[in-house]
């Protein structure tokens, strides 16, 4: 799978995880400088907290287009280290 952004490709992983419809790559599968940190934070019922990250290529930013649970609830334990993607991000084969 294949995760892109302005026509760049920012992560990539055969080792993707499907929850509720959305990838979940692998975070040694992203490309760490399209990403900075957002002090933005949400809260799933039985994932838990949420981090994001902005996504800026070739000056292009999209905030908070990847987010990431650093320390999952046991429910969603398998995403821990796992980043997904929304926000003008298109993951395809």
């Amino acid at each position: 799978m294949k995760a892109i952004y302005n026509n760049q490709v920012i992560a990539e992983s055969d080792d993707t995880i499907v929850i509720e419809k959305n990838h979940y790559f692998p975070a040694s599968s992203i490309k760490e400088n399209y990403f900075s940190e957002s002090n933005t934070h949400t809260k799933c019922p039985w994932k838990g907290i949420a981090s994001y990250y902005h996504i800026t290529v070739d000056g292009k930013e999209s905030k908070d287009a990847a987010w990431y649970y650093p320390d999952p609830k046991h429910a969603a334990e398998e995403i821990k280290d796992y980043v997904a993607f929304w926000k003008g991000v298109e993951v395809k084969e």
